[in-house]
């Protein structure tokens, strides 16, 4: 019953924020719902100092809701599912080699670059913070957030190829990204400071491509179960079992779950699409899983904005907290720029696209639910409260502005024709 009431008041205010947003702000989807939740957040803490028990009701109900569990363990899943089955599997093996590099060796290079700036920027701060700590942070920070990509990239303007590189380095940056977080962050409770490569290539080994493997036989299996009938009812039934039990099946042998989630929906998106299913079929599996985006991205968005009531004492972080956004963007920057200048691509980065790269690299509810699974002893306030500020930089400032970023380049491009004729 509880599971029910929370999911009931999320989808209720999530309904009214959608549709105020919709009316009167007409922001993008997601962030006119985060901008709205961030707005009622400092609403309920500046009318808790008169009215506590206001405040205390909403926080509560925010920390019963167990985001981590939440974002990770429900939303994540569907939402990777349903945005993977809309990749064009042509697309991306057109940009392969971007989206391996982005996904991995950009990953791992940010998170040490993040992690040693954050070190020399608290320890300047003196707040004397172990370097471990800031790998922690370095690590879930610096992957992309395929949800707020590809929820962002829907009404950005961005170049089809540039697009690809984007959505396919979220899509596929989780299953790295995780597996360094959880040993970084063992690490950190252990107190243990030696780096063992190897340990930490064999969790990647076991996690990454075992996700991988999982999810292609599920996609697989799911497509000829779907092919052998023509029912869309059954079909949806189907997709959704993937889905479910795809996580369970990943918890259960301790693979990354969101890989599962990718590498399925691929298989489903254009295996199962162009050879098990009719155009009916087609139709209506779209419209199920672009109607569960929507609501999931809305709920999301929405706790993301609430989070705001489960940080203590968030303005006296507000210095760091800028300098992490600045470290974030600088790290972003040079990951993608060192491999792309020494890795032999088919074709170079140019300025714009490079640009267009650092800021369309979203960060937002898989770097939430990461720092709040950090233990309170590991400067988890801290932690959480820099995260706080990147994520709503990053999901504000870039995703308003990320599409605006391709008009100065198409309107030359034009008039460079014209001039040529």
């Amino acid at each position: 019953m509880e599971l029910y009431y929370t999911f009931s008041v999320l989808i209720v205010v999530s309904a009214i924020f959608a549709y105020l947003n919709l009316r009167y702000l007409k922001l993008p989807a997601t962030i006119g719902i985060m901008v709205m939740a961030l707005v009622s957040s400092l609403f309920l803490v500046s009318v808790g100092r008169f009215w506590p028990h206001l405040f205390d009701n909403a926080a509560r109900f925010i920390k019963g809701a167990n985001l981590e569990e939440i974002l990770m363990g429900a939303m994540l899943n569907f939402l990777l599912f349903a945005g993977a089955i809309h990749i064009h599997i042509n697309d991306l093996r057109e940009e392969k080699r971007y989206v391996i590099v982005f996904s991995t060796i950009s990953v791992v290079l940010s998170t040490l670059l993040v992690g040693g700036l954050m070190y020399l920027a608290l320890n300047w701060l003196n707040m004397g913070i172990p370097f471990v700590q800031c790998l922690v942070f370095g690590a879930l920070i610096s992957p992309t957030d395929p949800i707020a990509v590809l929820g962002i990239l829907k009404a950005a303007d961005v170049p089809k190829s540039l697009e690809t590189k984007i959505a396919g380095e979220s899509l596929f940056n989780d299953g790295v990204a995780v597996v360094v977080f959880l040993t970084l962050l063992e690490m950190a409770r252990e107190g243990e400071t030696n780096f063992s490569l190897s340990t930490i290539s064999l969790l990647l080994v076991k996690e990454a491509i075992g996700g991988l493997a999982v999810g292609l036989v599920l996609g697989f299996i799911g497509s000829k179960a779907i092919k052998r009938i023509d029912d869309y009812k059954v079909s949806v039934m189907i997709t959704l079992a993937i889905v479910m039990g795809g996580y369970l099946l990943a918890q259960a042998m301790h693979i990354s779950g969101p890989l599962v989630m990718v590498a399925a929906g691929l298989v489903v998106g254009n295996y199962g699409k162009t050879q098990a299913m009719s155009e009916v079929t087609q139709d209506y599996l779209e419209k199920f899983w672009e109607l569960i985006d929507e609501i999931m991205n809305a709920c999301l968005f929405l706790l993301i904005g609430f989070e705001l009531l489960l940080i203590p004492d968030l303005g006296k972080y507000w210095e760091i907290g800028l300098i992490s956004i600045v470290v974030v963007l600088l790290g972003r920057l040079i990951s993608i720029a060192v491999p792309s200048a020494i890795i032999p691509f088919r074709e170079k980065l140019d300025r714009q696209s490079m640009i267009i790269l650092l800021w369309g690299g979203l960060r937002g509810g898989v770097s939430v639910a990461l720092a709040l699974s950090i233990d309170e002893h590991l400067n988890s306030d801290l932690f959480q409260a820099i995260t706080y500020f990147v994520v709503v930089f990053s999901l504000i400032v870039q995703g308003l502005t990320v599409g605006k970023l391709t008009q100065k380049p198409k309107s030359e491009l034009v008039n460079s024709v014209s001039d040529h004729e």
